[in-house]
Protein backbone atom coordinates (compact mmCIF):
# COMPACT_ATOMS: atom_id res chain seq x y z
CA UNK A 1 0.00 0.00 0.00
CA UNK A 2 2.84 2.36 0.86
CA UNK A 3 4.53 1.50 -2.43
CA UNK A 4 1.34 2.33 -4.33
CA UNK A 5 1.06 5.64 -2.50
CA UNK A 6 4.68 6.54 -3.31
CA UNK A 7 4.14 5.65 -6.95
CA UNK A 8 1.06 7.87 -7.06
CA UNK A 9 2.99 10.69 -5.37
CA UNK A 10 5.70 10.44 -8.03
CA UNK A 11 3.05 11.06 -10.68
CA UNK A 12 1.83 14.31 -9.09
CA UNK A 13 3.17 17.77 -9.94
CA UNK A 14 5.09 18.24 -6.68
CA UNK A 15 8.41 17.23 -8.19
CA UNK A 16 7.94 19.45 -11.24
CA UNK A 17 7.48 22.86 -9.63
CA UNK A 18 10.28 25.40 -9.99
CA UNK A 19 10.91 28.75 -8.32
CA UNK A 20 9.87 30.40 -11.59
CA UNK A 21 6.44 28.77 -11.41
CA UNK A 22 5.82 30.38 -8.04
CA UNK A 23 6.96 33.75 -9.37
CA UNK A 24 4.40 33.41 -12.17
CA UNK A 25 1.71 32.53 -9.62
CA UNK A 26 2.59 35.83 -7.91
CA UNK A 27 2.26 37.64 -11.25
CA UNK A 28 -1.17 36.03 -11.72
CA UNK A 29 -2.12 37.11 -8.21
CA UNK A 30 -1.08 40.69 -8.94
CA UNK A 31 -3.20 40.75 -12.10
CA UNK A 32 -6.16 39.32 -10.18
CA UNK A 33 -5.72 42.02 -7.53
CA UNK A 34 -5.78 44.76 -10.17
CA UNK A 35 -8.83 43.20 -11.83
CA UNK A 36 -10.91 42.43 -8.73
CA UNK A 37 -9.90 44.99 -6.12
CA UNK A 38 -9.14 47.91 -8.44
CA UNK A 39 -11.80 46.84 -10.96
CA UNK A 40 -9.46 47.55 -13.88
CA UNK A 41 -10.22 45.54 -17.02
CA UNK A 42 -11.53 42.47 -15.11
CA UNK A 43 -12.96 40.89 -18.28
CA UNK A 44 -9.42 40.69 -19.61
CA UNK A 45 -7.16 40.28 -16.60
CA UNK A 46 -9.14 37.55 -14.80
CA UNK A 47 -8.91 34.99 -17.66
CA UNK A 48 -5.29 36.01 -18.38
CA UNK A 49 -4.30 35.39 -14.77
CA UNK A 50 -6.04 32.02 -14.71
CA UNK A 51 -4.32 31.06 -17.95
CA UNK A 52 -0.99 31.86 -16.27
CA UNK A 53 -1.90 29.57 -13.37
CA UNK A 54 -2.90 26.71 -15.70
CA UNK A 55 0.33 26.95 -17.72
CA UNK A 56 2.62 27.05 -14.69
CA UNK A 57 1.39 23.89 -13.03
CA UNK A 58 4.22 21.84 -14.58
CA UNK A 59 2.88 21.26 -18.13
CA UNK A 60 5.27 18.36 -18.74
CA UNK A 61 3.27 16.50 -16.10
CA UNK A 62 -0.26 17.80 -16.72
CA UNK A 63 0.12 17.52 -20.51
CA UNK A 64 -2.19 20.52 -20.92
CA UNK A 65 0.15 22.16 -23.44
CA UNK A 66 1.24 19.01 -25.27
CA UNK A 67 0.83 18.99 -29.06
CA UNK A 68 -0.89 15.99 -30.64
CA UNK A 69 1.33 13.27 -32.01
CA UNK A 70 2.04 9.54 -32.13
CA UNK A 71 -1.67 8.78 -32.08
CA UNK A 72 -2.32 10.82 -28.90
CA UNK A 73 -4.55 13.84 -28.42
CA UNK A 74 -3.02 17.22 -27.64
CA UNK A 75 -3.58 19.14 -24.43
CA UNK A 76 -6.52 21.52 -24.04
CA UNK A 77 -4.45 24.69 -24.01
CA UNK A 78 -2.52 23.61 -27.11
CA UNK A 79 -5.78 23.60 -29.08
CA UNK A 80 -6.94 26.91 -27.58
CA UNK A 81 -3.66 28.52 -28.55
CA UNK A 82 -4.13 27.66 -32.23
CA UNK A 83 -6.56 30.57 -32.59
CA UNK A 84 -3.92 32.79 -31.02
CA UNK A 85 -0.95 31.76 -33.13
CA UNK A 86 -2.90 31.56 -36.38
CA UNK A 87 -4.25 35.07 -35.84
CA UNK A 88 -7.94 34.10 -35.80
CA UNK A 89 -8.93 35.50 -32.41
CA UNK A 90 -7.92 39.19 -32.83
CA UNK A 91 -10.02 39.83 -35.99
CA UNK A 92 -13.03 38.24 -34.28
CA UNK A 93 -12.47 40.59 -31.33
CA UNK A 94 -12.46 43.46 -33.82
CA UNK A 95 -15.75 42.22 -35.25
CA UNK A 96 -17.35 42.60 -31.83
CA UNK A 97 -15.70 45.96 -31.19
CA UNK A 98 -17.01 47.25 -34.52
CA UNK A 99 -20.54 46.20 -33.61
CA UNK A 100 -20.23 48.19 -30.38
CA UNK A 101 -18.53 51.29 -31.78
CA UNK A 102 -20.25 54.49 -32.82
CA UNK A 103 -18.04 56.32 -35.33
CA UNK A 104 -20.47 59.24 -35.61
CA UNK A 105 -18.48 61.12 -32.94
CA UNK A 106 -15.48 61.09 -35.24
CA UNK A 107 -17.53 61.86 -38.35
CA UNK A 108 -19.21 64.82 -36.66
CA UNK A 109 -15.83 66.47 -36.07
CA UNK A 110 -13.44 64.97 -38.66
CA UNK A 111 -10.45 66.96 -37.47
CA UNK A 112 -10.21 64.58 -34.51
CA UNK A 113 -9.05 61.90 -36.96
CA UNK A 114 -5.68 63.67 -36.99
CA UNK A 115 -5.46 63.39 -33.20
CA UNK A 116 -6.03 59.64 -33.44
CA UNK A 117 -3.29 59.48 -36.07
CA UNK A 118 -0.91 61.65 -34.05
CA UNK A 119 -1.16 59.33 -31.05
CA UNK A 120 0.20 56.52 -33.22
CA UNK A 121 3.50 58.41 -33.47
CA UNK A 122 4.37 56.81 -30.15
CA UNK A 123 4.37 53.45 -31.92
CA UNK A 124 6.95 54.50 -34.50
CA UNK A 125 9.15 56.31 -31.96
CA UNK A 126 9.23 53.15 -29.82
CA UNK A 127 9.97 51.05 -32.91
CA UNK A 128 13.13 53.07 -33.55
CA UNK A 129 14.14 52.94 -29.88
CA UNK A 130 13.57 49.17 -29.66
CA UNK A 131 15.69 48.59 -32.74
CA UNK A 132 18.42 50.87 -31.39
CA UNK A 133 18.78 48.90 -28.15
CA UNK A 134 19.16 45.53 -29.86
CA UNK A 135 15.81 44.02 -30.85
CA UNK A 136 15.47 42.91 -34.47
CA UNK A 137 13.04 44.69 -36.78
CA UNK A 138 10.14 42.29 -36.30
CA UNK A 139 10.53 42.18 -32.53
CA UNK A 140 10.77 45.98 -32.40
CA UNK A 141 7.56 46.33 -34.43
CA UNK A 142 5.73 43.92 -32.13
CA UNK A 143 6.85 45.77 -29.01
CA UNK A 144 6.02 49.18 -30.47
CA UNK A 145 2.35 48.31 -31.07
CA UNK A 146 1.90 48.27 -27.28
CA UNK A 147 1.84 52.07 -27.56
CA UNK A 148 -1.48 51.93 -29.39
CA UNK A 149 -3.13 50.55 -26.20
CA UNK A 150 -4.72 47.95 -28.45
CA UNK A 151 -4.38 44.44 -27.05
CA UNK A 152 -5.75 42.46 -30.03
CA UNK A 153 -3.52 44.34 -32.49
CA UNK A 154 -0.47 43.79 -30.27
CA UNK A 155 -1.26 40.08 -30.13
CA UNK A 156 -1.93 39.87 -33.86
CA UNK A 157 1.39 41.53 -34.73
CA UNK A 158 3.40 39.51 -32.21
CA UNK A 159 1.87 36.23 -33.42
CA UNK A 160 3.09 37.08 -36.92
CA UNK A 161 6.49 38.57 -36.10
CA UNK A 162 7.69 37.49 -32.65
CA UNK A 163 5.74 34.54 -31.18
CA UNK A 164 8.59 34.01 -28.70
CA UNK A 165 7.69 37.41 -27.16
CA UNK A 166 3.93 37.02 -27.41
CA UNK A 167 3.22 36.38 -23.73
CA UNK A 168 5.27 39.33 -22.49
CA UNK A 169 3.89 41.72 -25.10
CA UNK A 170 0.29 40.67 -24.45
CA UNK A 171 0.56 40.94 -20.66
CA UNK A 172 2.35 44.30 -20.97
CA UNK A 173 -0.28 45.66 -23.37
CA UNK A 174 -3.24 44.71 -21.21
CA UNK A 175 -1.48 45.82 -18.02
CA UNK A 176 -0.97 49.31 -19.39
CA UNK A 177 -4.54 49.44 -20.68
CA UNK A 178 -5.67 48.61 -17.15
CA UNK A 179 -3.47 51.45 -15.85
CA UNK A 180 -5.02 54.11 -18.09
CA UNK A 181 -6.87 55.74 -15.14
CA UNK A 182 -3.47 56.15 -13.43
CA UNK A 183 -1.10 57.03 -16.28
CA UNK A 184 -3.29 59.22 -18.49
CA UNK A 185 -4.08 61.90 -15.84
CA UNK A 186 -0.38 62.20 -14.95
CA UNK A 187 0.69 62.74 -18.57
CA UNK A 188 -2.30 64.97 -19.40
CA UNK A 189 -1.81 67.32 -16.46
CA UNK A 190 1.94 67.49 -17.05
CA UNK A 191 1.51 68.63 -20.65
CA UNK A 192 -1.47 71.01 -20.35
CA UNK A 193 -2.28 74.15 -18.40
CA UNK A 194 -5.44 74.65 -16.37
CA UNK A 195 -6.69 77.11 -19.01
CA UNK A 196 -6.20 74.51 -21.74
CA UNK A 197 -8.02 71.86 -19.72
CA UNK A 198 -10.96 74.25 -19.34
CA UNK A 199 -11.40 74.81 -23.10
CA UNK A 200 -15.01 74.18 -24.11
CA UNK A 201 -15.84 72.77 -27.51
CA UNK A 202 -18.97 73.30 -29.56
CA UNK A 203 -21.82 70.85 -30.02
CA UNK A 204 -20.98 68.12 -32.58
CA UNK A 205 -23.02 68.16 -35.76
CA UNK A 206 -25.64 65.52 -36.53
CA UNK A 207 -24.36 62.64 -38.67
CA UNK A 208 -26.87 61.12 -41.08
CA UNK A 209 -27.54 57.41 -41.36
CA UNK A 210 -26.24 57.41 -44.93
CA UNK A 211 -22.88 58.72 -43.73
CA UNK A 212 -22.71 56.11 -40.98
CA UNK A 213 -23.51 53.27 -43.42
CA UNK A 214 -21.09 54.42 -46.13
CA UNK A 215 -18.21 55.03 -43.70
CA UNK A 216 -17.28 51.36 -42.98
CA UNK A 217 -17.54 50.50 -46.68
CA UNK A 218 -15.26 53.35 -47.77
CA UNK A 219 -12.73 52.67 -45.00
CA UNK A 220 -12.58 48.99 -45.94
CA UNK A 221 -11.94 49.85 -49.59
CA UNK A 222 -9.34 52.51 -48.77
CA UNK A 223 -7.42 50.44 -46.20
CA UNK A 224 -7.68 47.28 -48.30
CA UNK A 225 -6.15 49.18 -51.22
CA UNK A 226 -3.45 51.19 -49.43
CA UNK A 227 -2.56 48.94 -46.47
CA UNK A 228 -3.79 45.45 -47.47
CA UNK A 229 -2.05 43.70 -44.55
CA UNK A 230 -4.32 45.63 -42.15
CA UNK A 231 -7.45 44.29 -43.81
CA UNK A 232 -8.06 41.29 -41.48
CA UNK A 233 -8.32 43.67 -38.51
CA UNK A 234 -9.81 46.78 -40.10
CA UNK A 235 -12.08 44.77 -42.38
CA UNK A 236 -13.67 42.86 -39.50
CA UNK A 237 -13.92 46.08 -37.45
CA UNK A 238 -15.78 47.78 -40.29
CA UNK A 239 -17.97 44.74 -40.95
CA UNK A 240 -19.09 44.76 -37.33
CA UNK A 241 -19.79 48.49 -37.58
CA UNK A 242 -21.77 48.02 -40.79
CA UNK A 243 -23.96 45.45 -39.04
CA UNK A 244 -24.62 48.05 -36.36
CA UNK A 245 -25.39 50.95 -38.68
CA UNK A 246 -27.68 49.31 -41.26
CA UNK A 247 -30.23 48.79 -38.49
CA UNK A 248 -31.90 45.68 -39.96
CA UNK A 249 -29.73 42.87 -38.54
CA UNK A 250 -30.10 43.34 -34.80
CA UNK A 251 -29.65 39.62 -34.15
CA UNK A 252 -26.28 39.66 -35.91
CA UNK A 253 -25.25 42.78 -34.00
CA UNK A 254 -26.13 41.06 -30.72
CA UNK A 255 -24.28 37.91 -31.78
CA UNK A 256 -21.13 39.86 -32.74
CA UNK A 257 -21.12 42.25 -29.79
CA UNK A 258 -22.10 39.78 -27.09
CA UNK A 259 -21.88 36.09 -27.87
CA UNK A 260 -18.92 36.06 -30.27
CA UNK A 261 -17.03 38.87 -28.52
CA UNK A 262 -17.45 37.44 -25.03
CA UNK A 263 -16.62 33.88 -26.09
CA UNK A 264 -13.54 34.85 -28.10
CA UNK A 265 -12.39 37.17 -25.30
CA UNK A 266 -12.36 34.24 -22.89
CA UNK A 267 -10.51 31.99 -25.35
CA UNK A 268 -8.01 34.70 -26.32
CA UNK A 269 -7.23 35.83 -22.79
CA UNK A 270 -6.82 32.30 -21.42
CA UNK A 271 -4.58 31.51 -24.42
CA UNK A 272 -2.50 34.64 -23.79
CA UNK A 273 -2.09 33.74 -20.13
CA UNK A 274 -1.13 30.18 -20.99
CA UNK A 275 1.81 31.42 -23.08
CA UNK A 276 3.31 33.03 -19.95
CA UNK A 277 5.28 30.00 -18.80
CA UNK A 278 8.06 30.70 -16.36
CA UNK A 279 10.80 29.52 -18.72
CA UNK A 280 9.59 31.92 -21.44
CA UNK A 281 8.43 34.87 -19.35
CA UNK A 282 11.10 35.27 -16.67
CA UNK A 283 13.98 36.67 -18.71
CA UNK A 284 15.86 40.01 -18.56
CA UNK A 285 14.44 40.69 -22.00
CA UNK A 286 10.94 40.75 -20.48
CA UNK A 287 11.81 43.68 -18.23
CA UNK A 288 13.09 45.58 -21.25
CA UNK A 289 9.81 44.94 -23.07
CA UNK A 290 7.75 46.16 -20.11
CA UNK A 291 9.90 49.30 -19.98
CA UNK A 292 9.58 49.91 -23.71
CA UNK A 293 5.83 49.27 -23.49
CA UNK A 294 5.52 51.93 -20.80
CA UNK A 295 7.54 54.33 -22.93
CA UNK A 296 5.39 53.58 -25.98
CA UNK A 297 2.19 54.18 -24.06
CA UNK A 298 3.36 57.46 -22.52
CA UNK A 299 4.74 58.58 -25.89
CA UNK A 300 1.39 57.91 -27.58
CA UNK A 301 -0.50 59.90 -24.94
CA UNK A 302 2.01 62.73 -25.21
CA UNK A 303 2.08 63.01 -28.99
CA UNK A 304 -1.72 63.14 -29.11
CA UNK A 305 -1.83 65.98 -26.58
CA UNK A 306 1.05 67.90 -28.15
CA UNK A 307 -0.49 67.65 -31.61
CA UNK A 308 -3.77 69.04 -30.26
CA UNK A 309 -1.83 71.99 -28.83
CA UNK A 310 -0.13 72.43 -32.21
CA UNK A 311 -3.50 72.42 -34.01
CA UNK A 312 -4.74 75.14 -31.69
CA UNK A 313 -2.10 77.49 -33.11
CA UNK A 314 -4.10 77.54 -36.36
CA UNK A 315 -7.69 76.84 -35.30
CA UNK A 316 -10.21 79.57 -34.58
CA UNK A 317 -12.35 77.17 -32.53
CA UNK A 318 -9.83 75.58 -30.18
CA UNK A 319 -9.84 71.91 -29.25
CA UNK A 320 -9.33 70.80 -25.67
CA UNK A 321 -5.86 69.17 -25.69
CA UNK A 322 -7.08 66.52 -23.26
CA UNK A 323 -8.88 64.77 -26.11
CA UNK A 324 -5.52 64.23 -27.81
CA UNK A 325 -4.63 61.67 -25.13
CA UNK A 326 -7.76 59.75 -26.11
CA UNK A 327 -6.12 59.00 -29.45
CA UNK A 328 -4.90 55.71 -28.02
CA UNK A 329 -7.34 52.98 -28.93
CA UNK A 330 -8.52 51.91 -25.47
CA UNK A 331 -12.22 52.51 -26.18
CA UNK A 332 -13.95 54.04 -24.26
CA UNK A 333 -11.65 54.17 -21.22
CA UNK A 334 -9.23 56.83 -22.45
CA UNK A 335 -12.12 59.06 -23.60
CA UNK A 336 -13.78 58.74 -20.20
CA UNK A 337 -10.55 59.62 -18.40
CA UNK A 338 -10.09 62.72 -20.59
CA UNK A 339 -13.65 63.76 -19.78
CA UNK A 340 -13.11 63.20 -16.07
CA UNK A 341 -9.98 65.37 -16.03
CA UNK A 342 -11.81 68.19 -17.82
CA UNK A 343 -14.68 68.06 -15.34
CA UNK A 344 -12.26 68.34 -12.43
CA UNK A 345 -11.41 71.83 -13.70
CA UNK A 346 -14.93 72.74 -14.86
CA UNK A 347 -17.84 70.50 -13.78
CA UNK A 348 -19.91 71.75 -16.72
CA UNK A 349 -17.34 71.04 -19.42
CA UNK A 350 -18.58 67.92 -21.22
CA UNK A 351 -15.93 66.73 -23.68
CA UNK A 352 -16.78 63.01 -23.71
CA UNK A 353 -18.35 63.06 -27.18
CA UNK A 354 -15.40 65.01 -28.56
CA UNK A 355 -12.91 62.64 -26.90
CA UNK A 356 -14.64 59.65 -28.48
CA UNK A 357 -13.65 60.99 -31.92
CA UNK A 358 -9.88 60.48 -31.58
CA UNK A 359 -10.56 57.42 -29.40
CA UNK A 360 -12.30 55.46 -32.16
CA UNK A 361 -9.88 56.91 -34.74
CA UNK A 362 -7.10 55.39 -32.65
CA UNK A 363 -8.63 51.92 -33.05
CA UNK A 364 -8.33 52.21 -36.81
CA UNK A 365 -4.97 53.97 -36.55
CA UNK A 366 -3.27 51.27 -34.48
CA UNK A 367 -4.53 48.55 -36.85
CA UNK A 368 -3.20 50.53 -39.83
CA UNK A 369 0.15 50.99 -38.07
CA UNK A 370 0.33 47.23 -37.60
CA UNK A 371 -0.59 46.77 -41.25
CA UNK A 372 2.27 49.08 -42.29
CA UNK A 373 4.74 46.99 -40.29
CA UNK A 374 3.30 43.76 -41.70
CA UNK A 375 3.58 45.12 -45.25
CA UNK A 376 7.14 46.39 -44.87
CA UNK A 377 8.67 43.62 -42.78
CA UNK A 378 6.90 40.41 -43.89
Amino acid sequence: MLEAFLKYFENTSFYGFTFGNFVMFAVAGALLYIAVVKESEPLLLVPISFGIILANIPPNITGILNPPGNGTQGGLLWYLQRGLYTGVYPPLIFLGIGALTDFSFMLSYPITIFLGAAAQAGIFITFLLSKAIGFNLKQAASIAIIGGADGPTSIYTASRFAPELLSVIAVAAYSYIALIPVLQPIVSKALTTKEERMIRMGQPRHVSKLERVLFPIFITLIVGTLVPKALPLVGMLMFGNLLREVGVVKRLVEAASRFILDTVTILLMVSVGSTARADLFLRPQSLMIFGLGAFAFVAALSTGILFAKFMNLFLKDKVNPLIGAAGVSAVPDSARVAHKIAMEEDPHNYILMHAMGPNVAGVVGSAIAAGVFLSLLS
